[in-house]
């Protein structure tokens, strides 16, 4: 090949391969990631209730329910957003959510606030914009969110019965996202959940 032909192509490919870069990047979605906690067990933890800080829960909570792990705090606005939402899944199809909370203000770079403060706050926004979970963990230094490798908030874990994450969602869940993203998936757990206790039951008779 002539050697004036290749020093023009070889610039000329790398251009395109960097509109190709460019142009998927402007349209994906950026909370459609991979998660390195898909198909993992939840990772290892000793946390206290957020309310009452006498209970302790291990990663052992989350076996035989289908649960939703919501990463949220008081400071989330899109928390405060799709709480309602949230609540109504609770009430009318029995999802089965439970909160991972931290609070920014308890890390040193942003000062500190007593776990009273804390709670008070909780129950003030809860009572406002509904109540979803079933209790909520207190990642007090927000190790268990690092290992479940999290962003920020907004985030949901769906948990299968044995204590495997099998979605993790970056954002809000509305309507359109448990519709279209969700709850095909979460029904799917819920009867294989199902389907694993008839046949416990049907070993053991």
């Amino acid at each position: 090949m002539n050697k004036k032909l290749v020093l023009f192509l070889i610039p000329l490919v790398l251009f395109a391969f960097l509109v190709v870069f460019l142009f998927q990047g402007l349209f994906s979605d950026p909370r459609q990631l991979d998660s390195q906690a898909d198909g993992k067990p939840v990772p290892a933890f000793s946390l206290p209730d957020l309310m009452d800080p006498s209970k302790t829960y291990d990663q052992n909570v989350f076996k035989g329910d289908v649960t939703i792990l919501n990463v949220w705090g008081v400071w989330c606005v899109t928390c405060a957003v799709e709480m309602p939402f949230l609540t109504q899944l609770r009430q009318e199809q029995n999802v089965h959510f439970v909160g991972l909370y931290f609070d920014q203000d308890l890390d040193p770079d942003f000062g500190t606030k007593t776990l009273s403060r804390v709670q008070e706050e909780v129950t003030d926004m809860l009572s406002r914009y509904g109540n979803p979970y079933r209790f909520n963990i207190f990642d007090v230094y927000r190790d268990t969110s690092l290992d479940l490798g999290v962003t920020g908030a907004p985030e949901h874990f769906l948990i299968d019965s044995k204590g495997v994450i099998r979605m993790h969602h970056i954002g809000d869940i509305n309507a359109r996202v448990w519709k279209s993203k969700i709850a095909p998936l979460y029904q799917q757990l819920l009867a294989e959940k199902a389907t694993a206790e008839q046949h416990e039951k049907g070993t053991e008779e």
